[in-house]
């Protein structure tokens, strides 16, 4: 059994790791709401972009000057944007998006022959793939350090940029989908070539747009906005995701530390009572002694 000193340095050592882990589950637990409100916000105008592109869908094959941002080219080189936080203490988070990586890589791009760059959005993912991946970027790595549309809309411009100038055939985002504070859905979008699909509602069919100054000048504007929005939109959920698993994750700790101190105690006061017990033979013994 260890000594009473030895359970003491446990017992103090435990409950500051659970005052650590209090604290965090806290301040995460105020980011939450914040990066939850952004979110919820962002979904519908992003839901509300796509389908007015939807509507715009016929126009887009025609208009020279967006064709840049639908060119299917045979994938000989693409790009592979991770998303993933820039501290740990988050539970499964990060291992979920390097998971999707790797088998994005190694089952999806490698056997058709595709030489692919992994470009990282958070540290953690870098840490651990850059031993496994010999082309990797860390240009904008630190984007969630000051998270905002105008940071991540310049990220996306390159992006833009470099698939236009071919130098990716591909460009795919690999994230977590926030979907409540205990539960991610990983991710793996086509962020380019651009995907436009037709409405097939009725009801949207049916509406007569009246498309000023027409429908090519509107597209123009309109297509790199929504591919910035859906990198922007993968930034927020990706931090709503990261938030929440390190609020669940600290509250499992937290929990884990109080049942911890529970068992540390009761071996305290064992030790306590056991010592306690010797001591007092001891002095039966010797006054025993003493009286024969």
């Amino acid at each position: 059994m260890a000594s009473l000193k030895e359970v003491r340095t446990r017992i103090s050592s435990t409950e500051s790791t659970q005052q650590i882990t209090k604290a965090m589950k806290l301040v995460a637990a105020t980011k939450l709401k914040k990066a939850t409100d952004a979110i919820a916000k962002m979904r519908p105008y992003s839901e509300k972009m796509n389908s007015i592109l939807g509507n715009l869908a016929s126009a887009a094959s025609e208009e020279d000057r967006v064709k840049k941002y639908f060119e299917y080219r045979e994938v000989k080189k693409a790009l592979v944007v991770v998303l993933s936080s820039d501290r740990g203490l988050c539970g499964g988070f990060n291992a979920s998006v390097i998971k999707a990586t790797r088998q994005l890589i190694n089952e999806y791009y490698k056997p058709k022959g595709v030489d692919v760059e992994v470009t990282f959005l958070g540290k953690k993912a870098h840490d651990i793939l850059k031993k496994e991946v010999s082309n990797t970027s860390t240009d904008n790595m630190g984007v969630f350090s000051d998270l905002s549309a105008e940071n991540v809309f310049a990220v996306a411009q390159q992006f833009i940029d470099a698939h236009a100038a071919e130098k990716y055939d591909e460009v795919r985002l690999v994230y977590n989908q926030f979907k409540n504070a205990a539960t991610q859905i990983i991710q793996v979008e086509k962020m380019l070539p651009v995907q436009v699909e037709s409405v097939e509602d009725d009801a949207q069919k049916n509406i007569d747009y009246i498309f000023e100054p027409g429908q090519g000048e509107i597209l123009v504007d309109l297509v790199p906005k929504a591919v910035k929005t859906q990198l922007y939109k993968a930034c927020l959920d990706s931090f709503a995701s990261e938030t929440g698993a390190r609020m669940v994750a600290m509250d499992a700790a937290t929990e884990n530390a109080g049942e911890m101190l529970d068992k540390l105690r009761l071996q305290y006061n064992q030790a306590r009572q056991a010592a306690i017990t010797g001591e007092i033979l001891e002095i039966v013994s010797g006054a025993a002694a003493l009286e024969g």
